[in-house]
């Protein structure tokens, strides 16, 4: 077996500069080879190569059995066959692992192979990409040159990707076949067998409750579940992972999993999606010894893989360092069998993983996993879970952030994106990014970038490139943690910023105005920053009002609106969250734009630079159609309120400060809110400002039932305070619905104090 060196120095037969004719005026005197046992994704490599150069030539290169290659002197080799190792007796091919290729030249005769089962399919695709210059953009739209004379450079390459598992979680990656095209290979990308198949993971994540559903054991074996605050429970929880028995049914249960599936390789044993981990007493000695919670678990899960390892030796398991068991353990290191999985979700991704000031932690536990873990997997996070339609800028971090995971020895990664959403911010280019930096993290990501908008966008690409610099520019300068769940863009984005990115989107669209697809395509892309007016449309007003500045915001936003809407359903959006329909955002969306609600009476002709009202669609509702929902209400200013039940006592209704109302200086802080009740007498909620920055309480006030029963409103006078971007103002109810049986809230108002 030739080794990695042997493998090298091999790529130095060509000479430099070397070309091959292809194809001369749409006819070429090549055929295509493969061997007689090729296998079906060496079969669907040929059938790739052959249909592409007819696109790009004009000529179809016939393809043959390797048997009758001596009537072919101009050839091009497919596959790891008999030829390929005549000509090669240096370079063995399964020593490629994993997806290796080898794009080779003799004379005339172009070699294009791999390792099994998908190396030459990605052999075929790097040459029909680097070398021939197709590009596949989407799923459904691709790039192929047209020459009718293709002189290419003879390839001599020879390449092994660092990274084993590769899978750029979008929507339109899904499909098998682009899937193939950009060379990722992950569980949710269905990638048929005819285009080599794809990594299965058994069960995929958070299996405790798969494994051992707590409907079916928790009553007969509490004990095997967490234990916390001395109670067993199964609701928010864990395992028990000191249990013995425990373990020895967990192991039964996955053994037949994968029994009914061996040839899926991996099988993940992993924590539930929650806190929750047990607290009992051998659990916590194991954890305060191993310095933290991951030391138990990785316990656990080696023993679960010792006893896999013995009827399966080939397969692999996986675990989790996420949350809770982020933290790399002090003595426990992972078997040769388990993967562990490190995940990022607590970090800031507007700077690097590396290098960024808001990520030391990370760094600190990615060297330490690093360090002890053979088989290290990261679980990274791209996008907005909670808005994907919503600007996000970190284009910027991707190349950095996969370079410092396969330097730090990751070789497999799951970039979790815009899945549900085909209008998220620039998912084709995201997608396409991915995937590229994933096959070579040595790539130049802001090349790749610029590469993507000028091949898909054409004319508008200088624009594109503008908007995008302007949103780091507006993230970098605001030092923002731009984290994977953001409600909104007022942490880091200003109306000179919203403005800026307006003029660029206007500028691309009159570059593409004669061209109907480019101007498509850019309408999708445009869909970001129209979503950022809407959530943010009234308190940007407030500041071009405060400010005196220009208003770039739609001038009709009622109808900017529903045009936003009946866009975003031509364009099939699906999600709008993670998990979240946008037919759900649609009605929300429609009530924040109407008339206009009058003034509260004490703010009756003053000028819009002395006061803000921010009615219920600025607020954030916790558990919305549950504990919280929005009304229609013919008491409220216009018409509409937030209302929350009262059989809990969380802050249920809040409103971030945001840069305009913070600008007004000392202000006078009012809730208009009502409840009904079935009691007289007694206390209805409780309003208040807190600090998060400071984590200080600024004021507290209990409202009585007799203050705020009726139909009316009534004003809720919180004191004068001068507001931060860190505060925010809450209401909660008091879990007393025996007394109190409905809260709603009409408005917020600031009143500029003038002492």
């Amino acid at each position: 077996m030739a080794t990695l060196l042997t493998i090298v120095m091999a790529c130095a037969a060509v000479p430099a500069n070397r070309q091959i004719v292809l194809s001369k005026d749409g006819a070429s005197e090549y055929a295509i080879v493969v061997a007689s046992d090729a296998t079906a994704p060496e079969q669907t490599a040929a059938r790739e190569l052959q249909e592409h150069l007819l696109a790009v030539t004009g000529a179809t290169l016939p393809i043959v059995d390797e048997s009758q290659a001596d009537a072919h002197p101009k050839r091009i080799v497919v596959g790891p066959n008999a030829l390929f190792r005549a000509a090669f007796p240096d370079i063995a091919l399964d020593a490629l692992k994993y997806d290796g290729i080898a794009l080779k030249t003799v004379g005339d005769i172009l070699y294009l192979a791999g390792d099994r089962p998908r190396g030459t399919l990605y052999a075929v695709y790097a040459f029909l990409e680097d070398v021939v210059g197709c590009r596949w953009w989407t799923a459904s739209e691709r790039f192929v040159p047209q020459r009718p004379m293709l002189v290419v450079d003879a390839p001599d390459t020879v390449y092994v990707p660092k990274l084993r598992y590769r899978e750029a979680f979008y929507r339109g990656a899904f499909d098998g076949v682009f899937a193939s095209h950009l060379r990722c290979n992950g569980h949710f990308e269905q990638i048929p067998p005819e285009y080599g198949g794809h990594y299965s993971i058994l069960g995929w994540c958070h299996t405790f409750y798969q494994l051992l559903p707590s409907a079916q054991y928790f009553a007969q074996h509490p004990e095997w579940y967490s234990e916390i605050d001395g109670k067993r429970v199964d609701k928010d929880a864990q395992l028990c992972l000191s249990n013995d028995a425990m373990r020895e049914e967990l192991t039964a249960k996955a053994l037949e999993w994968i029994r009914k599936d061996p040839s899926a390789g991996i099988i993940s044993i992993a924590q539930n999606d929650c806190g929750g981990r047990c607290q009992c007493e051998p659990c916590a000695a194991a954890e305060l010894e191993e310095g933290s919670p991951s030391g138990p678990l990785l316990r656990f899960v080696n023993a679960v893989a010792e006893s896999i390892e013995k009827e399966f030796p080939e397969v692999l398991v996986e675990t989790l360092a996420y949350q809770y068991t982020r933290q790399a353990p002090k003595l426990a290191r992972p078997r040769g069998n388990v993967i562990v999985r490190l995940c990022s979700i607590e970090c800031s991704f507007a700077q690097p993983l590396e290098t960024g000031a808001h990520n030391v932690e990370f760094k600190r536990d990615m060297d330490a996993w690093s360090a002890i873990a053979p088989k290290l997997y990261v679980w990274d996070y791209v996008t907005n879970f909670a808005q994907y339609l919503l600007p996000h800028p970190n284009l910027h971090v991707l190349g950095p952030n996969i370079r410092f995971f396969a330097d730090h020895g990751t070789i497999g990664l799951f970039e979790q994106g815009d899945s549900g959403s085909a209008c998220g911010e620039f998912v084709e280019l995201r997608a396409w990014l991915l995937a590229h930096l994933m096959w070579d993290p040595s790539r130049d990501a802001n090349a790749l970038i610029a590469e993507f908008l000028e091949g898909y966008y054409g004319p508008a690409a200088p624009a594109l490139q503008k908007y995008i610099d302007t949103l780091r520019n507006a993230v970098e300068r605001s030092d923002a943690s731009l984290r994977c769940f953001m409600p909104d863009t007022s942490s880091w984005m200003d109306l000179d910023d919203y403005t800026a990115a307006a003029k660029c989107f206007q500028e691309s669209q009159d570059a593409v105005a004669h061209d109907p697809l480019l101007s498509l395509r850019l309408r999708r892309a445009r869909m970001a920053l129209d979503y950022a007016w809407l959530t943010r449309y009234h308190a940007l007003k407030r500041v071009a009002a405060i400010q005196e500045k220009p208003f770039a915001g739609p001038p009709d936003p009622v109808a900017f609106c529903n045009e936003f809407i009946d866009t975003a359903n031509a364009f099939q959006v699906g999600q709008y969250a993670e998990a979240r329909p946008f037919k759900d955002l649609e009605p929300e969306l429609r009530s924040r734009f109407g008339p206009e609600a009058p003034p509260p009476s004490e703010c009756v002709g003053l000028r819009v630079q002395d006061w803000a009202d921010i009615q219920e669609f600025e607020f954030r509702l916790y558990k919305l159609g549950e504990a919280t929902r929005i009304v229609d209400d013919p008491s409220a200013s216009n018409k509409r309120a937030a209302s929350m039940t009262t059989n809990h006592n969380e802050w249920a209704i809040q409103y971030s400060v945001s840069a305009d109302v913070a600008a007004l200086g000392p202000v006078k802080c009012v809730v208009m809110a009502r409840c009904t009740a079935k009691l007289e007498e007694g206390n209805a909620f409780v309003a208040g400002i807190y600090d998060a920055g400071a984590n200080a309480v600024i004021v507290q006030k209990i409202v009585s039932i007799p203050e705020a029963v009726g139909t009316d409103y009534r004003a809720i006078a919180l004191g004068v305070h001068t507001l931060t971007p860190s505060m925010y103002v809450w209401l909660a109810p008091l879990d007393n619905p025996d007394a109190v049986q409905e809260i709603l809230v009409d408005r917020i108002y600031f009143k500029k104090d003038e002492g």
